[in-house]
C-alpha cells in the first residue's frame, strides 16, 4: 500500500483571465509519476480491500493506450499482486510493442489477453474471463475506467476546503467515477460539468446511480467524434495552451474539456458562472502512445508528448 500511503499534495494553478472568468486548474496530474490523477483516486480504496481480503490477483479492462490499464499494473506489481488487462482489439496481439502502454504493461507483470471488439463489449461476461475466473478462484475484477463504488469513495477526496469557493467545477467524463465523487463531495450551489470524452448515452444514468445531487450537467459537444479522436485543432490547441502556461493536456480527456471551456467562454455559451475549477485527470502517460499514431496519419503531433 505504499504508493497510496503517501502522495505529493495537489496545487492549485491560475491562468490569466479569460474573458472575465477566473480559472484555476488543480493538478491532479502531480499526484505520482506513475499512478496519477482519478487513477490514483480510483485505486486507493479498491486496492486497500485487495490487501485487507489477500486477493492475490485482479483482472480489468482497457484500450492500447489506457491509463487504467498503465496505473493497475504498476499499483499490482508494487502490492504483490498479479495482474491482467483485457485488452480491447484483438490486433493488439500482434503488435504489442507499438503501443508504450502495453509495452509497460508488461514490464509490470500484467498478464495480457487481447480481445475482439465484440467480445470486449461483453466485459465481465466475455467466455475469457469467465475462464480466468474457473482458473483463478478469488479473482477479483475491477470495471473498466475503475468506477465502481470504492472509486467512487476515492473521487471524494480531490476536492479540498477552498474548492467549495467556486461556481463551477469541470471534469472529463470516461466511465463517470470521477465526475460522481465530485458531484457527492461539492457544495449544492456548486454547479458540476461533466464534459463527456466519448459517445457515452448511458452516461447520466451511471452517475445518476452514483449520486443523490442534481447540481451537474454532461456537456457532449467535445467529444471530438468518439473516444481516443483526435482532429489537429484540438493538438493545436493543446500545443498553444502549454507554451503558454506550462500546462501539459492529453488528448484523449484533459485536452478535450479545457478546449470546450475555453470554446464555449468565447461563443458566450457559458452560463455555469465566472469563477471556475478545472480537475486534470492526469492521464499524461498515453502521450508518446498518441503522438506515434498522430504520425502514422500526418497530423500533427503534441510537442510536449
Amino acid at each position: 500500500m505504499q504508493i497510496f500511503d503517501s502522495f505529493k499534495s495537489t496545487i492549485n494553478q491560475s491562468l490569466d483571465l479569460f474573458l472575465g472568468h477566473k480559472i484555476v486548474i488543480k493538478r491532479e496530474d502531480l499526484i505520482h509519476p506513475r499512478v496519477s490523477g482519478n487513477k490514483f483516486r480510483k485505486l486507493k480504496y479498491i486496492f486497500q480491500e485487495i490487501k485487507e481480503k489477500e486477493v492475490s490477483a485482479l483482472l480489468t479492462f482497457g484500450g492500447a493506450f489506457s491509463n487504467h490499464l498503465a496505473a493497475t499494473a504498476y499499483a499490482g506489481k508494487n502490492n504483490g499482486v498479479h495482474t491482467i488487462g483485457i485488452v480491447r482489439g484483438d490486433e493488439w496481439e500482434r503488435k504489442i510493442n507499438e503501443s508504450a502502454t502495453l509495452n509497460y504493461c508488461v514490464t509490470q507483470g500484467m498478464e495480457l489477453h487481447c480481445v475482439s471488439r465484440d467480445i470486449y463489449t461483453q466485459k465481465e461476461q466475455a467466455p475469457i474471463v469467465s475462464k480466468l475466473m474457473n482458473k483463478m478462484l478469488g479473482l477479483r475484477i475491477i470495471p473498466e475506467g475503475g468506477t465502481e463504488p470504492l472509486a467512487v469513495k476515492g473521487c471524494l477526496e480531490i476536492l479540498e476546503s477552498e474548492d467549495h469557493d467556486f461556481d463551477v467545477i469541470c471534469s472529463s467524463v470516461g466511465t463517470g467515477g470521477t465526475l460522481a465523487g465530485l458531484v457527492n463531495s461539492s457544495n449544492y450551489n456548486q454547479n458540476l460539468i461533466g464534459f463527456n470524452a466519448l459517445n457515452n448515452t448511458e452516461i447520466v444514468q451511471t452517475i445518476e446511480e452514483l449520486t443523490n445531487k442534481n447540481n451537474w450537467f454532461i456537456e457532449n459537444g467535445y467529444t471530438f467524434g468518439g473516444y481516443a479522436k483526435i482532429k489537429p485543432n484540438l493538438i493545436s490547441f493543446m500545443n498553444d495552451f502549454y507554451q503558454q502556461y506550462k500546462i501539459p493536456l492529453d488528448p484523449i480527456y484533459t485536452g478535450k474539456m479545457v478546449f470546450g471551456i475555453f470554446d464555449l467562454i468565447k461563443k458566450n455559451k457559458w452560463p455555469w458562472g465566472k469563477k471556475i475549477l478545472i480537475i486534470h485527470t492526469g492521464g499524461l502517460q498515453g502521450l508518446q502512445g498518441m503522438n506515434t499514431q498522430l504520425q502514422k496519419k500526418g497530423h500533427p503531433t503534441i510537442l510536449y508528448g
